[in-house]
């Protein structure tokens, strides 16, 4: 088993599935598509108050970031073959994109979601910042 920092970004494939243990803390599960050409499938795990924001807010087919511990597990599959399986034990989850399907939409909201999330300045940046002979090498 491997332990290890990581923040991936993918698509939703599985609906967010909510459990609670014997101790009634959440724990929410749900499956992200991180390469799509590939199809590369990892499994996300939130635990406590995370896992209930997940499950409210996070669907099929959202787009979303992910910052968490990596594990990598090997597996048997039924067949008797040994798999890697990679989850991610979540410390932070953000929608960045909604479902393709989202339902009645009001105008407001549609012109929202065609705005770039990120404005940048369009002004140019001046060349003669920093003079040629200023500069140490």
């Amino acid at each position: 088993m491997t332990l290890a920092k990581i923040v991936v970004t993918g698509k939703v494939v599985k609906n967010p599935e909510k459990r609670f243990t014997q101790n009634n803390l959440a724990i929410t599960n749900l499956i992200v598509d991180i390469n799509p050409q590939d199809e590369t499938l990892v499994r996300v795990s939130a635990i406590g108050a995370l896992a209930d924001r997940a499950a409210e807010t996070v669907q099929l087919n959202d787009t979303v970031i992910i910052d968490g511990r990596l594990q990598m597990e090997n597996v048997k599959t039924t067949s008797g073959k040994d798999k890697k399986v990679a989850t991610i034990t979540a410390s932070n989850i953000e929608k960045i994109g909604a479902s393709a399907d989202a339902g009645n939409l009001s105008a407001a909201q549609t012109q929202a979601k065609n705005e770039p999330v990120v404005q940048f300045s369009t002004e140019e940046i001046a060349e003669d910042l920093i003079d040629p002979d200023e500069i140490p090498f």
